[in-house]
């Protein structure tokens, strides 16, 4: 585990070095959804501390089960109604917001001595039917919504492109994304989080922008399959 998560800290500082970038403004998020909470007490023993789950049930059960080992959780998959207590009360981030009626069940679910929930707006930077994420032309009227919430602090975005294997068009996508972000940044929101970026198309992110990749399957190796 050690070896491997050692390996994509190196794609990240080589990737931030050649597009002149400081390796410390990335941080790995490593995707632990459908891992065993043994393989994430192994990577924390590697000095991982921030891991992406999925599914709320997951996030609730795995919490439990390591809150003697302190990780980060990060929630990156979509939020339902009816999960968003749970999410308020166990993770420590959101990546994947896209709607105004979320942000305010999160705001109003998330316990006061926890502080604010760190949040991403998740943008569907790639016009996918089935991908969620808000349209980038509501991105601004969402974003002063959220920004209203006080028990949520809004970082940055969060983006999927549709896979593409092709370095400039994965560069090209990203830098959309930041565009988006400067934009918001434009608009008086201080934001210092870009959440893009996974095992294909890391180092393209990084080179534009990217502060946190989330990185499943170089870390886990290939998900089991589902019965």
């Amino acid at each position: 585990m050690c070896d491997r998560i050692q390996a994509v800290l190196d794609r990240i500082a080589a990737a931030a070095r050649r597009h002149g970038r400081d390796p410390g403004e990335v941080r790995l998020l490593a995707v632990s959804k459908t891992r065993p909470a043994e393989d994430i007490r192994a990577a924390l023993a590697c000095g991982q501390r921030a891991f992406g789950e999925n599914y709320a049930s997951e996030l609730e059960e795995k919490s439990a089960h390591l809150a003697d080992a302190g990780p980060e959780w990060h929630f990156i998959g979509p939020v339902q109604g009816n999960k968003t207590r749970l999410i308020a009360g166990v993770a420590d981030w959101v990546h994947s917001l896209d709607r105004e009626r979320i942000a305010r069940r999160l705001d109003a679910q998330r316990p006061g001595q926890r502080g604010p929930l760190q949040v991403c707006l998740q943008v569907n930077i790639s016009g996918e039917d089935t991908k969620s994420g808000v349209a980038p032309a509501d991105l601004p009227a969402l974003a002063e919504q959220v920004a209203d919430l006080g028990q949520l602090r809004l970082r940055g975005l969060m983006a999927i492109p549709a896979p593409c294997d092709d370095f400039d068009h994965q560069r090209r996508t990203f830098a959309q994304v930041r565009a988006l972000q400067e934009d918001l940044i434009r608009r008086g929101h201080p934001l210092d989080t870009l959440s893009m970026g996974m095992s294909a198309d890391l180092e393209a992110a990084v080179a534009e922008g990217a502060t946190m990749v989330r990185i499943g399957t170089a870390l886990f190796g290939p998900r089991p399959p589902k019965d």
